[in-house]
This record gives C-alpha cells, sequence and structure tokens, in this order.
C-alpha cells in the first residue's frame, strides 16, 4: 500500500414510552389438521414442526426461532419453506381462513426482529425460492425469486459484466427479498440510491393469497399508482413478495479505494465536501469509523492498516472508494486529491493508504465489514441503525456513553463500549452499545428511549436501513406523526384486515 506522510444533553420533548409485548388473542395456532392440509400443498421436506405428527427436533426448528445476534427468540412451532409462488399463494388463502399468523423470514439476518415469530404464528421461510428467472445483459435487469442470496446473485450476473446496486456485510446469507422488504441500504446506496429507485417490479403474495404480479421490467411505467414501493420496506405486513425485477448496474472497469485517519471529528465534514468535489462522479463510497470501533477490530485481527506511529491520537477514520472506467483517469484524481489533503495550511488528515492491488484493496474494506462481526464477539450488542446530521454523529456516540456512565452502568460489568460507524454519504450511522455480560432489562432502559430522543431532537429517524420489526414499533412516534401512523394503518387495513401477515411488526 502507498503511505502517505463538549456536548450538551439537550432539553428533550415530553413524549410516551412503552415497549409492549403484542398479544395475538385473534389469531389460531397452528394444529394436526392444518399440517395436513400444508402436507397437500408442500413434499414433506419442506414442512418442520414439533407437533406430533411430524416431530421435527426442536434443533431443526431453532434457527427460525432466533435472530443472528441471539436477542429476539421465537415461539413457531412450525416452519413452512415453500418452492414456488403458487405454493406460497395457497398456504397464505388457507391461513387467512384459519385465521394463522404468517411470519415471511428471509436469510434472518435482520437486526430489530422483523423475522422472528413473536407467539404462535407459522414461519414462512423462503430459502427454497432461489432461483433466478432471467437476466438481460444488455439493459442490465435481473428477475429473480425473493429467496436467492444477494451474493449468489452478485456471482450470477458478474459474468455478465454487472453488479447488484446493493452491497450488505451480510450477503453471504441476506436474501433479495428479505433486502428489499426491509429497504436495505448498504455500502453503495451513496452511487447508486435506494432500493425504491432500482426495483422495478415486484410479485407479491397479498394476505387474502392472491398474487399480485408486477414484475415489470420496464424503465418506465407511468399508469396509476406505483404499488411496489408500498412494499419495499413494507417488512412482509402488507404482503410477501415472491419475485424481483431490479435494475443492476455496469460493473466499474476501475476500483480504488484509500483509508485516511483524522486528528479529530469535526474534520470529517469538511474532507466529505473536499472528496465530493475532487472526485466528483467517481466517488461510490464514503465510510466513517470512530477510533474505539476501529482500535477493536484491529484487537480481532483486522488490519492494522497503519502503523501505531502515523495513527498516533487520530479520533476517527475514512475509507474512500472509487468507482469508474479508466484507471489512469481515477487515479489521476485519487493522487491530486491526496497531494492537495497533504499540502493544505491546516491539514484534515494525519495519514493514509491507498490500495496498490485488488488484495490490498479487499484488506481495506476487510476492516469496515468485519467491524458487525468483531461487536458480536465483544459481547451481546445493542445496535441502533439510525440517521442523524453527519455533524452529530460524533454527539451521539459521546451522549450515550455519557448517559451509560452516569448511570453507573459503563466498565466491563455492565456495557463495555460504546463505538459508533457508518455511512457518511446517507447519514446513516451504526451505533453500537456493548454488553460485555449479556442483555440485561436495566441496561435497555438507560439505552430507551433516551437514544430514540437524541434522534428525534435532530429530526433524525429511529430506523435509516434496517426497518423497525418488533424492537421499535413503540418507538415509531420519535420519526412519524400522529398523521403518518393513522395513514399507515388505514394501509395497513385495506391490505390485511385480519393482521394475519408479520403481526406486531412496524406499527404499534
Amino acid at each position: 500500500m502507498l503511505r502517505l506522510q463538549s456536548f450538551i444533553r439537550p432539553a428533550f420533548r415530553s413524549r410516551r414510552w412503552a415497549h409492549n409485548i403484542s398479544t395475538f388473542s385473534h389469531l389460531n395456532s397452528v394444529n394436526e389438521e392444518d399440517l395436513a392440509h400444508f402436507s397437500s400443498i408442500l413434499a414433506p421436506t419442506s414442512i418442520l414442526s414439533t407437533l406430533p405428527s411430524i416431530s421435527t427436533p426442536a434443533d431443526d426448528i431453532a434457527p427460525y426461532n432466533v435472530d443472528w445476534m441471539g436477542k429476539y427468540h421465537g415461539q413457531a412451532n412450525s416452519v413452512l419453506r415453500p418452492r414456488t409462488t403458487q405454493q406460497v399463494s395457497e398456504i397464505v388463502k388457507y391461513c387467512a381462513q384459519r385465521k394463522i399468523g404468517i411470519v415471511p423470514q428471509g436469510g434472518n439476518t435482520g437486526l430489530v426482529g422483523g423475522g422472528i415469530s413473536l407467539q404462535k404464528e407459522i414461519v414462512l421461510s423462503l430459502g427454497a425460492m432461489n432461483n433466478v428467472r432471467s437476466f438481460d445483459p444488455v439493459s442490465g435487469i435481473l428477475v429473480a425469486d425473493a429467496g436467492c442470496i444477494l451474493q449468489s446473485l452478485s456471482e450470477y450476473i458478474a459474468p455478465h459484466n454487472h453488479i447488484m446496486p446493493l452491497d450488505l456485510g451480510a450477503k453471504g446469507s441476506c436474501q433479495i427479498g428479505g433486502n428489499i422488504s426491509t429497504n436495505a441500504g448498504g455500502l453503495r446506496l451513496l452511487r447508486y440510491g435506494s432500493l425504491h429507485g432500482t426495483v422495478l417490479g415486484l410479485e407479491v403474495v397479498l394476505p387474502d393469497g392472491t398474487i399480485l404480479d408486477q414484475l415489470s421490467t420496464l424503465r418506465k411505467d407511468n399508469t396509476g399508482y406505483d404499488l411496489k414501493q408500498l412494499f419495499i420496506g413494507g417488512e412482509g405486513t402488507l404482503g410477501i413478495v415472491t419475485g424481483v425485477s431490479i435494475l443492476t448496474p455496469p460493473a466499474p472497469q476501475a476500483t480504488n479505494n484509500i483509508f485516511l485517519a483524522l486528528p479529530r471529528f469535526d474534520n470529517v465534514l469538511p474532507l466529505f465536501q473536499t472528496v465530493k468535489r475532487q472526485l466528483g462522479e467517481i466517488m461510490s463510497a464514503f465510510e466513517y469509523i470512530d477510533r474505539t470501533a476501529y482500535d477493536m477490530g484491529l484487537q480481532h485481527g483486522l488490519g492494522p492498516l497503519l502503523s501505531a506511529d502515523e495513527v498516533g491520537d487520530s479520533q476517527c477514520f475514512v475509507l474512500v472508494e472509487t468507482s469508474g472506467g479508466n484507471q489512469d483517469h481515477d487515479l489521476e484524481k485519487l493522487n491530486n486529491l491526496l497531494e492537495n489533503l497533504l499540502t493544505a495550511e491546516e491539514p484534515l488528515i494525519n495519514t493514509g493508504v491507498l490500495s496498490q492491488s485488488p488484495t490490498q484493496f479487499n484488506s481495506i474494506w476487510a476492516l469496515r465489514e468485519g467491524l458487525t462481526e468483531c461487536v458480536q464477539k465483544e459481547g451481546k450488542p445493542y445496535k441502533y441503525d439510525v440517521s442523524v446530521p453527519l455533524a452529530d454523529f460524533q454527539k451521539v456516540v459521546d451522549a450515550v456513553r455519557e448517559r451509560m456512565i452516569s448511570k453507573g452502568l459503563y466498565g466491563d460489568h455492565a456495557i463495555s463500549k460504546v463505538m459508533g460507524y457508518g455511512h457518511v454519504g446517507d447519514g446513516n450511522l451504526h451505533l453500537n452499545v456493548i454488553a460485555k455480560h449479556g442483555y440485561r432489562p436495566e441496561l435497555e432502559a438507560a439505552l430507551e428511549p433516551f437514544i430514540y430522543e437524541i434522534v428525534a431532537d435532530r429530526k433524525g429517524s429511529v430506523s435509516a436501513e434496517h426497518g423497525i420489526g418488533s424492537m421499535k414499533t413503540d418507538a415509531l412516534h420519535y420519526s412519524k406523526s400522529d398523521v403518518s401512523i393513522d395513514c399507515m394503518r388505514k394501509i395497513k387495513q385495506v391490505f390485511d384486515p385480519l393482521n394475519i401477515m408479520n403481526p406486531g411488526k412496524v406499527l404499534p
């Protein structure tokens, strides 16, 4: 690699706070008769149940009842794994008649309990629906089943010189249907925009079993309401996404990245402005990592990208990626940028590295993408995926740390680390609060609604890209007005009057 030489707590508005456990008295549990009916739709290997007629071992059901963080534990006694949209339709139609709750589940990589059965709902896993239906290398339009793993889709279109418009740390296990249902953002949003723009069409099974086929491959279709937008970020509460048509961009012919150490957080914003101005259209990512997260990554074998002497007392770090069509052109822009940064009268950076090979390029990204796994190794994380103005990133992190200190809950006995990293380009902060010895009610009580109040005071969003799920239903009012929530309830009532579709999620 080429080496280069005080927060004041706001006066929060008084808000109601309650975190209630939903009760679904209107729903029925799955029984033996139900399993017999599902057996007429699905092959025996596609039905898992702890009920006597099937007697699936509890260990085989467990992965569908526990999220990847081990924070949310479901109660489903049965899991269905359909292979076709028609099978999904028949299952949903029957569940509507019987008033059985349904939890659609993709790769189960979410952070807010959106894919976990809260009580007696059945889990409908889409992982067996994993076929690519078509790909047009001229237009770049991909049509695929909802259960396709994101990385598998990337590998499928790579020989055709295209890439997926989104990239996530969980790409090896998350599914495209789940990505769409949570409106996942990720590392490429700065360059390619959100799924609201790249998704061209959807196939959705509605709560009564009707198949809504809007699997369009048209770039333009201005004929009435754009219904697909309701299901992008709908978290499976309005219907089950079974197929997707998505626009994939051409693969860049030249990619580069740099990793920069900054003396203080206040330099991030002017650095972002400088980088945007000088790199222009080739900038594809601008990622922020605070010092606590960086040091944690080093402790778990990520890096080092910079020597300890070079890093010194740097407070934070930035990863910049470029994607373009001409390597010489892009390197010229990068070299001019770095020269300007280093020769400035008041340098914005202390030092940095510029990747010189694909291996070095990947090692820089490995530090950023590996942080989530490192957090899991440190303990049980309370993860808050929020949007706030860039200038407030570090203030939010510091305020939470000070809050835990003031409550006597900061240290190895309780909260061992508070850190932040995220996507600067879209104001998305990943706030991680690590409980060294596991989740405890008093820790959550100290964090919530405090964090949501901080976000609301800055006119931010309590969920930037992972959705509301069951975790944030009672926090929805911090980001949405009563009028907005009422409109959402009316939409839910129109599509799902029986409230069988992922009940207890999104709406309080």
